[in-house]
Parts: C-alpha cells; sequence; structure tokens
C-alpha cells in the first residue's frame, strides 16, 4: 500500500497495530530548535534517526546528546540512531534550526535496555554494479551485529549509487515463517516499511508489489516522502534514470529478528549475476 506525501504533523503514519503491517510503526516528526516532542509506544520497540538536524534524545532518563549530523538532505553524511525499549517515555529535543526526524518500530513483547549508534558503528555493504543497474549502498543502523541488543527491530538506510536503476532485485518476499525438508527456515514472515526520497527531490520511481510468481501485480508511483507498506509479496522498486533514490527501512520480525528471504522462482537465477548480492543477504540476518 502506498501512503502519498504529506504532513503529518509529527502523527504516527503507520500506528501501532496497523491493519496491514501489524509488526511496523513509523513516525516522522519535524520539529525546530528549542521544540521538544514526547513519546511511548507500548508493545512496540522504537529506534530514532534523524533524516536532517540534530536532536537531543532522553530514554527514560538516560540522555544521549547531539544525534545526527545532516543538515541539507539524506545524502549529507551518515545516519546515527537510538534504541528505545518496548514502552519507554522518550523526549526528543531539536537542538539546530530544524530537523526532521524518523521513528522506527516494531512489536516485541519484552523490555531491553536503551543504547545509542554512532557513525563509526554503522554496518555497510555495497553491492551490485552500474552494467546490471542495481548498485547500491546500505547503511545498517540496527543491523545484523545488534542482535544481542534488539528484540526484532532492523533498520536501514538504502541508496542507490548513480542514477536509474533497480533495488530490491532479484525479487523477493518475506511474508511468511516457514521452515524446508530439512527444518531450517526458508522463509521469514518479517513486515517491511518504506520511506522515500530522490535527488533531486523532483524525481520519483516505482514500487512493485507481485503476490504471486508469473501473476499480474501492482505498481505505485512513489515521490520523494512516499512511504510504502508491505505485507506480502515480492516488491523490487526502481528509480527514474538521472535521479538518486534512498529509502528508509523498518523491518518487524514476527517470530525472530533474523531475516531471511525467498527469493522469486522466475528471477532467482539473477542471484549469480549482481556483484556482491550475497553479503548483502548475509547482512539482514
Amino acid at each position: 500500500m502506498h501512503i502519498a506525501p504529506h504532513d503529518n504533523q509529527n502523527k504516527p503514519i503507520v500506528d501501532a497495530d496497523n491493519d496491514l503491517v501489524p509488526l511496523n510503526y513509523f513516525n516522522i516528526v519535524k520539529l525546530k530548535k528549542g521544540e521538544v516532542f514526547e513519546y511511548a509506544v507500548p508493545g512496540y520497540e522504537t529506534c530514532i534517526v534523524p533524516a536532517t538536524g540534530t536532536v537531543d534524545v532522553d530514554v527514560d532518563g538516560a540522555i544521549y546528546t547531539n544525534l545526527g549530523n545532516r543538515t541539507i538532505d539524506v545524502w549529507d553524511g551518515d545516519p546515527e540512531g537510538v534504541y528505545v525499549p518496548v514502552g519507554a517515555k522518550v523526549r526528543i529535543t531539536c537542538v539546530t534550526d530544524e530537523t526532521e526526524t524518523f521513528i522506527a518500530g516494531a512489536k516485541f513483547d519484552r523490555v531491553l535496555e536503551p543504547f545509542d549508534v554512532r557513525v563509526p558503528e554503522l554496518d555497510l555493504v555495497q553491492y551490485g554494479s552500474d552494467d546490471t543497474k542495481t548498485h547500491r549502498k546500505i547503511k545498517h543502523i540496527l543491523g545484523a551485529n545488534h542482535h544481542d541488543k534488539v528484540g526484532r527491530l532492523l533498520v536501514s538506510e538504502l541508496y542507490t549509487v548513480g542514477q536509474g536503476g533497480w533495488s530490491g532485485f532479484p525479487s523477493h518476499k518475506h511474508d511468511t515463517d516457514r521452515k524446508g525438508d530439512d527444518g531450517e527456515m526458508i522463509e521469514t514472515r518479517h513486515d517491511e516499511t518504506y520511506n522515500f526520497r530522490f535527488r533531486p527531490n523532483y524525481g520519483s520511481g516505482i514500487q512493485m508489489l507481485q503476490r504471486e510468481d508469473n501473476k499480474p501485480g501492482d505498481a505505485y508511483h512513489i515521490m520523494d516522502g512516499s512511504t510504502i507498506m508491505i505485507d506480502k509479496g515480492y516488491h523490487p522498486c526502481a528509480v527514474l534514470p538521472g535521479y538518486e533514490m534512498y529509502y528508509f527501512t523498518i523491518l518487524g520480525g514476527l517470530s525472530q529478528r533474523s531475516l531471511k528471504q525467498y527469493f522469486q522462482p522466475t528471477h532467482a537465477a539473477q542471484l549469480h549475476t549482481i556483484p556482491g548480492i550475497m553479503d548483502m543477504v548475509a547482512k539482514f540476518k
């Protein structure tokens, strides 16, 4: 489902217990210097990531200052984040002229400890190639190296490298917890939410959603600020030639944090044509 760009007035874009992606939570908070935003989300762990600007964060008395270093847009530097335990009371204070801050969440049933993730602690991976039109860079904020500190939430930023091309290809899905004959997981249920940005910001792209292999699916025209909720199906996306694309990615697992993608059988052979893609897959586990 596509949610068109709009002024959400600091109210959740994807609220708790959403009908389509109940495992996800997503808000965008815009503040000016000195302004404060407070929140708590019972039943969900969250992660605070400034898209632009700098904030101070208070999580039930644990203080994290000067979070975020980007000024112009999401291409202007690397992300930083603060992990917020389930139901914790949070106070975000803008310390620069203004900020746009993402709040990502996943349903979870235990309370862990808060912590911050600064630039040196990001988990980075780059894969694909210009020739295959799949050249991408991923910056994992809450990635595989935080498995022992986070419940079900995965948070990343994904960038195209160069202008135009595809992402999320070969087409894959992760909508069902299921095991193979050997008892190993071959797919996990992870609800997913994206928020897109384009450079220049009048660029746009397309999000495909194919429910079944070799049957027609849906396509959504995505613009700067578009939000996409993915509950099931194969879901590659593309950006128009001449533009760069970014999307903030939220994954919430039903039974485990590690993501196991199931690649669309029709296109699975493409796994062997895209340089570094298996490293990308491993970083989500």
